[in-house]
């Protein structure tokens, strides 16, 4: 387990937008100029390092009390999957640990699989995931199934650096979850989990982001994404 940064005085702020954030268009997202694009990468930067300080800085019992609710509303969720092949993850530096509930809902009759890197600039495999099943480290030495028995998940769970209330997730920078999710077809549902400190204003969507279906974060309800024309 990581130690955690002793911060009590730690706590979500409003974050401050590029410089050219003014220019979004009515659903939020930024254009493609690169001057915009090079001060969205720099602002999303400078974000993940406070947010993931914010994240680990939080008791490791409230993260495992978190951690509990977010596996409840899970299972919310995927009342209304039928049989669902559920792709999960590995957690570190203080995400929401969901390793029991990968166990129950095994247990249950549910597919589970883990994603893995297979290279720079391509898509996750999923790789199928059992209790007691074989692993070995991976990239950034995260856990993964040793045995390359590859599923296609109906349901992805994501984990949150950040997120906006248009279920957009700020990650890790890296690309691998938005190049998945547009590779997959049919697109599965995908569910990001996070706590509710790591809320932002917005992200400033860039073309290439994928919305999340859901966003879970143990306090309140589960979040469903807005349909285009609702308004609040």
């Amino acid at each position: 387990m990581q130690k955690n940064a002793d911060d009590p005085g730690a706590q979500a702020v409003p974050a401050s937008a590029p410089c050219l954030a003014s220019e979004l268009d009515e659903h939020g997202r930024v254009g493609v100029d690169p001057v915009q694009a090079r001060d969205v990468a720099r602002w999303r930067k400078a974000e993940r390092e406070r947010l993931i300080a914010l994240r680990m800085a939080l008791p490791a019992d409230e993260r495992q009390r978190l951690s509990a609710a977010i596996a409840r509303q899970l299972d919310e969720v995927l009342e209304g999957v039928e049989r669902p092949v559920v792709s999960v993850y590995w957690p570190i530096r203080g995400e929401p640990d969901l390793r029991g509930w990968m166990v129950a809902a095994h247990a249950r009759g549910v597919d589970l699989a883990l994603p893995v890197v297979v290279a720079p600039a391509t898509p996750l495999e999923f790789r199928r995931w059992q209790p007691g099943c074989r692993m070995e480290h991976g990239v950034w030495r995260i856990p993964q199934p040793a045995d390359r028995v590859l599923v296609s998940p109906s349901v992805s769970i994501a984990p949150l650096v950040g997120y906006d209330p248009d279920c957009y997730r700020l990650g890790y920078g890296g690309g691998f979850f938005d190049r998945t999710l547009a590779s997959l077809a049919p697109r599965p549902v995908i569910v990001g989990v996070g706590y509710e400190v790591l809320a932002l204003r917005t992200i400033f969507p860039q073309p290439v982001d994928i919305p999340m279906d859901w966003i879970l974060t143990g306090t309140g309800p589960a979040v469903p994404r807005r349909a285009p024309t609702d308004v609040r």
